[in-house]
Parts: structure tokens; C-alpha cells; sequence
């Protein structure tokens, strides 16, 4: 990588991170006048704020005619999410998951993740699917904020809690409104800078335009998660923490791909090897919420660290395969026969251990 691309590569990872910071300050701090639960902001406001990384990313990539690097961003995003952002987050404090997780909006996430999946299968996302999703995301978010308005006036002193109010200068709408404008222009030329940054390291390297998505430019789009989940576990807010991932999640799929499908005129083509693998380890993660959260209403550390393992195995073969190695073979053997299986039978043993538990106390 030259010189000029690192700096290329870096400078877009520095504007995508303040610009979603500003955005997600500017559009939070509007939304407090209208008493949404802290919840409910991770969800929406922070959700889609951290998102938009992604969203900027994956429609600057449509537009120059780089639609591998447009799913690839949004499929290892997701991947991303679950397994490093939750793990890490769970390694530093156990994640108490509100009931609300458990009854709506995880399975809303895995029904966006099925969808996807079942449009994908193919081999393009259609302008029409990509209506489908972007009409959705649109019925979503009135639903949550709708939802959150019946909860009553509490919610405003909730969500004071997770809003930085100790500074003055952006009380005022015009300075939020300030905030979230260059926000989303520091969104646009920073995803700009790291998608040519990503495609000219991925063909000097001789690495596909997909690994490169799922992985670097994955991983660049998602700092923002990252910081705003882990921040958040380590404060304790872990309503926030929790909300966050898969209000992303789902705004990927929903928001990001909705969207940057309707800007192609002829939908988005899906490479073979997305539709093979790392679209069903995506659908794979999101199932793998649902388990983890209903043992005991918590994503424990050991269970944290079992997410980490497994995002270090599914990078490890990202690199392995796009680079044909001789260990592939035997890396994959490993995990297909040995750790899957025994991490299937852990969690089993933790969910009857839970449903046993639950039984005596009633």
C-alpha cells in the first residue's frame, strides 16, 4: 500500500468516525424534545447515526459501479456487529438485555436478515426488493418511535442520561441541524476516500473486491459501532450497548441496501461467493442472538469471548480462501467438525440449564 493511499484510507476513517460522532450528537439531542427512551435511541438515533458509515459507503460504491464493495460492506458489517462488537462489549461488562430485545427486535432483525437472504439467492437484488427494504425501514422506524411515545413522559428523564447535556453551545436546533449537516458531509467524503482507498489496495494485493468489503472496509464503517457500543458498556448503559448492534443490523439491511439498491438502474448483482458462505454465516450470527439473549436475559463473557473466537475464525478464513492457502482445508475441517459442533452443544446445555431454572421458580 502507497503512501497516498494510507492516507487516503486513514483520512476517510477519521471523517467517517467524526461525522458519524456529529451526526449521532446532533440528531440525539433534536430527538430529546420529543421524549423517546434511551432504547429507542439506540435503536433509531444512534443506530442509524453509526450506520451511516455504512449507508454513505455502500451508495458511494453503487454509484461508481462498485457493487461488490456496496453487499460486501453491508454482509460483513453485520457479521462484524454481533460477533466483535457484542463480544468485546460483553468482555468488559456482562449485557443485561432489556425484554423488549427479546420480543421484537431481534427477531425483527433476523426476519430482515431472511429477507435479504431469500433476494439475494438470485444472484441480484432487484430495484423492486430494494423498495421493499427501503419501505420498510421507513414503517420500522415510525413503529419504534410511535411505540416509544405510548411509553409515557418517563422516557425523558431516561434518555437525558445517554445525551451529553454539560455543553451549551449546541442547545440551540440550528447548531443541532449545524451538527448533523457537516456530519453527513464529513459522511460523504470520507466514504468516498475509503472506497478508492479499499480498491486500489484490493487489486495491488490481488484480493477481490468482496474480501476487501467484508473485512478492511467492514471493519473501517463499523468503528463508529464499535466505539459507541463499548463506550456505552463501559459506562453501564447497556440498553445502548445491546440496542445499538442490532438496530445497525437491521438498518443495514433495511436502510443501507434499500437505498443504495434504488440507485442502480439495473438492481445489485450478488457475487456467488457472498450467496455461498457469507451470507448464511450473517443469517448464522443474527440466529445466534436469540439463544445467547434468552439465557437469563444476558450475554454473558464466556459468551462474549465465543463471539471474538469466532470473528477471528471467520476473518482467518476470509484470508486463508481469498489467498487459496494449503491450511484452508484443514482450518475448515476444524471448525466444521469440532468447534460448531461443540459450540451448538454448550449453548444447548446453557438453554435447558435456563428453561430447567425457570421451571422450579414457578
Amino acid at each position: 500500500m502507497s503512501f497516498t493511499v494510507l492516507l487516503m484510507f486513514i483520512g476517510g476513517l477519521i471523517a467517517l468516525v467524526l461525522g458519524a460522532g456529529w451526526l449521532v450528537r446532533g440528531a440525539a439531542k433534536l430527538a430529546l424534545s420529543f421524549g423517546i427512551s434511551p432504547l429507542v435511541v439506540g435503536l433509531t438515533v444512534v443506530a442509524f447515526g453509526t450506520s451511516a458509515p455504512e449507508l454513505a459507503v455502500s451508495a458511494g460504491a453503487v454509484l461508481d459501479g462498485k457493487v461488490d464493495i456496496a453487499i460486501g460492506n453491508v454482509v460483513g458489517s453485520n457479521i462484524l456487529n454481533v460477533l466483535f462488537i457484542l463480544g468485546a462489549s460483553a468482555l468488559i461488562a456482562p449485557l443485561v438485555v432489556h425484554v423488549q430485545l427479546i420480543r421484537q427486535e431481534v427477531p425483527i432483525m433476523i426476519a430482515a436478515t431472511v429477507a435479504l437472504l431469500l433476494m439475494m439467492l438470485d444472484g441480484v437484488l432487484a430495484n423492486w426488493e430494494s423498495a421493499v427494504l427501503a419501505g420498510a425501514m421507513v414503517i420500522y422506524t415510525v413503529f419504534l418511535v410511535l411505540q416509544s411515545r405510548r411509553q409515557g413522559a418517563a422516557s425523558v428523564s431516561e434518555f437525558e442520561g445517554e445525551v451529553d447535556l454539560s455543553t451549551t453551545w449546541d442547545r440551540h436546533w440550528s447548531a443541532q441541524v449545524g451538527l448533523i449537516l457537516v456530519g453527513l458531509v464529513a459522511l460523504v467524503a470520507g466514504s468516498h476516500f475509503l472506497v478508492e482507498a479499499a480498491v486500489t489496495t484490493a487489486k495491488q494485493l490481488g484480493v477481490s473486491d468482496v474480501v476487501i468489503a467484508l473485512t478492511i472496509v467492514a471493519l473501517g464503517t463499523s468503528l463508529p459501532e464499535v466505539a459507541t457500543s463499548i463506550t456505552a458498556a463501559l459506562k453501564g448503559q447497556r440498553d445502548l450497548a445491546v440496542g445499538n448492534v442490532v438496530g445497525s443490523n437491521t438498518f443495514n439491511i433495511l436502510g443501507c441496501l434499500g437505498i443504495s439498491g434504488l440507485l442502480s438502474t439495473s438492481g445489485l448483482a450478488v457475487a456467488e461467493s457472498v450467496i455461498n458462505f457469507d451470507a448464511w454465516v450473517m443469517l448464522a450470527v443474527a440466529l445466534a442472538c436469540l439463544p445467547v439473549i434468552i439465557t437469563g436475559r444476558e450475554i454473558a463473557r464466556w459468551e462474549g469471548g465465543v463471539f471474538l473466537g469466532y470473528y477471528a475464525a471467520y476473518t482467518a478464513y476470509l484470508i486463508l480462501a481469498s489467498q487459496a492457502h494449503d491450511a484452508l482445508p484443514r482450518f475448515s475441517a476444524v471448525m466444521l467438525y469440532f468447534v460448531v459442533p461443540l459450540t451448538v452443544i454448550t449453548m444447548g446445555v446453557s438453554l435447558f440449564q435456563h428453561h430447567r431454572a425457570a421451571g422450579r421458580v414457578a
